[in-house]
């Protein structure tokens, strides 16, 4: 068996930088028909959203995906939130972190496999500000560093 490709339509950049990542989960989405034609154009934007607990059900929140411009009628609305499927421990592992101090819900990525919309989900911790300068300084010693390695050769 071959593996299916992954067609990415939409990536987070800013929660790596803004969040410690502590695990990562995928989960399936529920759509509309023009939803998922407007995914499939490369209309979808996930930064600023978020995903929370609701009733034993995880639902993502602000994530924008554009109307699409075919649609006679029945268009989505581009911020509605959305039902991700995920199963039933998991739901109970992530409600469990979640309740405690300082972890969060974040979209990482939105993509395509074997035809199925799907979420990648992180658990995730808030960076302080003196983490993303270490951050930063450790790139920058990495990029020095390679910068290096390549003149020397």
């Amino acid at each position: 068996m071959e593996k299916q490709p992954i067609k990415v339509v939409a990536e987070n950049r800013k929660a790596r930088h803004d969040y410690i990542i502590e695990d990562k989960y995928e989960a399936g989405i529920v759509l509309t028909g023009t939803e998922v034609k407007s995914l499939r154009m490369g209309k979808a934007n996930l930064k600023d959203s978020y995903a929370r607990i609701k009733n034993g059900e995880v639902f993502v929140y602000q994530m924008h995906i554009g109307a699409y411009p075919f649609a006679y009628f029945d268009n989505h609305d581009p911020l509605r939130h959305r039902k991700l499927l995920l199963h039933h421990y998991e739901i109970k592992k992530l409600y469990g972190k979640v309740n405690e101090k300082g972890y969060s819900l974040i979209p990482l990525r939105l993509y395509f496999k074997a035809g199925k919309a799907k979420l990648s989900l992180a658990l995730a911790r808030g960076k302080q500000r003196h983490d993303k300068r270490e951050t930063i300084r450790r790139r920058d010693q990495k990029r020095e560093l390679d910068r290096e390695r390549k003149n020397n050769r």
